[in-house]
């Protein structure tokens, strides 16, 4: 079921959308979870790591009030992430230490709160501090949006060579009614004619879709999900959303309103965040005059 001006993506021709167009409408009422682990294996402490006076873990924080989020949880195992949080005055759950992943920490919390089953919960990750709000309301709008699947996503175009054949970056294919048939970290979908003519620029006409790593939950949806074993494409490509295909569920995925900013996952990706954190200081400087007030 889609609303006429939503936030969220369905079938549609627009060139370099692979079949999907935003549309705009008032998220409904949901919370956000944001789980947070001191055992990063590439950047240990990280949701700690102080970037531009604060706290990653803050900053994500304070994404999520900028939302439209009825509730917002951090959970975390971690002591110490825990005491952090609850300085700045953010509400933390305490979970158990042996999740294998944010996911499998997000059910716990609907579990430990006894929410409903069709409670819309959205994991915003610890390490996204470069989330656009309007992307949390969007996913949110999205999964109310469709009531036959229990989870939705976001996507946004993929516009050059480089990206499309990173490993690093996670691709999406859609149906015509924007339902995710496959993720890969491979290129999708495969151009045999023009990749084999070079690989240095995108066929034209074609949409590719880059995977955004923000998903909308119901909450009995993910109470099954979680119950269900890693899947052989799953482990095959690394990604759990594969999971949920492999069972012949369905994920919605939007057309992202705007791109997201950088997530931190190295020790590279903070200067980057600091970059980005920097040029958003500078619009809003921009957006006031000379005696500080803000121009019409």
């Amino acid at each position: 079921m889609s609303t006429a001006g939503s936030g969220e993506a369905r079938g549609g021709t627009g060139p370099g959308t692979g079949g999907l167009e935003p549309l705009a409408v008032a998220p409904p009422p949901f919370k956000v979870v944001i789980p947070a682990r001191h055992a990063s294996t590439r950047l240990p402490g990280k949701p700690l790591l102080e970037i531009a006076g604060k706290p990653l873990i803050r900053h994500v924080y304070e994404r999520a009030q900028a939302t439209a989020a009825a509730e917002i949880l951090i959970a975390t195992d971690d002591e110490r992430i825990a005491a952090a949080c609850q300085a700045f005055g953010a509400e933390v759950v305490m979970t158990r230490g042996d999740h294998r992943s944010g996911t499998d920490r997000l059910a716990e919390v609907i579990a430990l709160r006894g929410w409903p089953d069709e409670t819309l919960v959205v994991n915003l990750q610890g390490d996204e501090a470069g989330m656009p709000p309007a992307l949390v309301d969007q996913v949110a709008a999205g999964l109310a949006g469709h009531e036959r699947v229990g989870m939705a996503t976001l996507a946004y175009p993929i516009q050059d060579a480089e990206t499309l054949f990173d490993p690093h970056v996670v691709k999406v294919v859609t149906d015509a009614q924007g339902y995710a048939l496959y993720f890969s970290r491979a290129p999708i979908p495969w151009h045999r004619d023009e990749f084999q003519g070079g690989r240095q620029t995108l066929p034209p006409g074609e949409g590719f879709l880059r995977h955004i790593g923000l998903y909308a939950y119901r909450a009995a949806f993910l109470a099954r999900f979680v119950a269900w074993p890693p899947a052989p494409l799953e482990l095959a490509e690394s990604l759990e959303q594969l999971r949920v295909l492999w069972h012949g569920e369905g994920i919605h995925v939007g057309l992202a309103t705007e791109e997201p900013g950088p997530g931190v996952d190295t020790a590279a990706d903070v200067q980057r965040l600091l970059d980005f954190l920097g040029r958003g200081q500078a619009a809003r400087g921009a957006s006031r005059d000379p005696g500080g007030a803000f121009k019409p």
